[in-house]
């Protein structure tokens, strides 16, 4: 793990919009189904019939969508003083190298939007924008591209390499005016039989707050949607460790940011919400939903109403142990009580689904559907998020990365404040 040399200071955080009205939710997402209103006239699949990019149907398609997201404002008390509060970034940049690995994903999108110069800049220019306190990121073969510039913009950093023959990782920048790095550590699950995916855990301390410390993890959980068993216990790993990190630092709280390859109405996130998840009742090859997103499927009319039926797909002794990491049990368990961000901070019916997550955070050829989250533990709160892209709007992209998105993802962002001795929860905004 390295750290670079503080740099200059950060730029001005810009103003932050209030959206009162994102408060109503009304749940509209089945699965990965979208339930559209009676009167959205727009075709389906105008968008992914075609093999390869047309620029002329291209500029049949309506004028290029404004890319505007909103923040939204919790429940919680607002009498956290602000060196109480800080901000996570959570974004899967897209590795340059994967994204030439798998060109038939953006078939869609024009080659300039795919260029990692342009994206570099766009990605840069978005996350100085938004000023966060501290930043990770997936996906990342290019770290010293980046650095350069989040240096120069007062941020530390530090990388960890995927293992095998992949050359992206995961990433980490802080603030190094905010925060104090006590302890780092980087996980290669591969050392556990848990395929060549890293994570990254680092422990806090804030330089002015008095709440003391802070633990954030950072994961690309393994994509492959057949091995439940392997991104199970990817992610019953680092909750692991991360508690272990807590514990040894006085309780401090939990951050996990990452992509987690799997959606909000899987197995594994119900496992990730629950702290528990019996094997014996889930398909392994299913526990991810990830095969349920294809934006045919997603924005498709008249669908069944995602119920699938599927064969059951028995465990193996091995499977079980790699999921649970205790042998013969079919129960997987985490330490952790965890709650998401954006589940918790209730946003507008255009953008969030029946659990409260974003509609989408990943859209291309063959996505459309969230698999981003940041989760965080007790003695936090999130007072605000960032609110993510109503699903027409993705859709008038033809597909990401796009003019001012350098990624196939969307950047989660959300605003933390620390509970234990600065704010009381109240009854209505209980922390379960």
């Amino acid at each position: 793990m390295g750290c670079c040399r503080a740099g200059s200071p950060c730029l001005t955080t810009p103003r932050l919009i209030s959206n009162a009205a994102t408060r109503c939710l009304r749940p509209i997402f089945n699965l990965c189904y979208i339930k559209f209103p009676r009167n959205y006239t727009s075709s389906p699949t105008a968008s992914y019939s075609r093999r390869r990019y047309n620029p002329e149907h291209r500029r049949q398609l309506s004028s290029a969508p404004d890319i505007v997201r909103h923040w939204v404002e919790g429940d919680a008390l607002s009498t956290v003083p602000p060196q109480e509060r800080f901000t996570v970034v959570s974004y899967n940049i897209l590795g340059d190298r994967n994204m030439s690995k798998h060109g038939d994903l953006y078939r869609n999108v024009p080659s300039n939007y795919l260029d990692w110069n342009h994206r570099k800049r766009v990605i840069c220019e978005e996350l100085l924008g938004l000023n966060p306190d501290i930043i990770c990121l997936q996906e990342v073969d290019k770290y010293y591209d980046l650095l350069n510039v989040l240096e120069k913009a007062g941020y530390l950093g530090s990388h960890k390499r995927r293992t095998g023959g992949s050359v992206d990782g995961c990433a980490m920048f802080w603030k190094a005016d905010k925060f104090q790095l006590l302890e780092g550590e980087s996980i290669e699950y591969r050392q556990y039989g848990l395929r060549d995916n890293v994570a990254q855990l680092s422990v806090f301390k804030m330089h002015e707050a008095q709440s003391g410390r802070l633990v954030v993890g950072n994961i690309h959980v393994l994509y492959n949607p057949s091995r439940g068993d392997v991104k199970l216990g990817q992610i019953r790993f680092l909750s692991s460790r991360a508690h272990i990190l807590s514990e040894k630092w006085d309780t401090a709280p939990i951050v996990l940011a990452g992509d987690y390859n799997s959606t909000p109405q899987s197995p594994i996130y119900k496992f990730l919400s629950s702290s528990e998840l019996n094997l014996m009742l889930h398909n392994r090859r299913e526990l991810s939903g990830q095969r349920q997103c294809h934006p045919s499927q997603v924005l498709g009319l008249g669908r069944e109403k995602g119920i699938l039926f599927v064969l059951m797909d028995s465990w193996s002794e091995e499977e079980m142990n790699v999921a649970t990491g205790a042998p013969k049990s079919h129960i997987a368990l985490h330490p952790l009580k965890l709650n998401s961000s954006y589940a918790m901070v209730k946003g507008s019916q255009t953008t969030r689904d029946d659990n409260g997550e974003p509609l989408a955070t990943s859209y291309h050829s063959k996505f459309l559907g969230t698999v981003d989250y940041l989760w965080y533990s007790d003695g936090l709160v999130a007072t605000k998020v960032l609110d993510t892209l109503p699903i027409n709007i993705l859709k008038k992209t033809g597909g990401l990365p796009f003019k001012k998105l350098g990624s196939d993802h969307l950047a989660l962002v959300s605003e933390f404040a620390f509970l234990e001795g600065k704010i009381e929860a109240t009854e209505e905004y209980a922390i379960s």
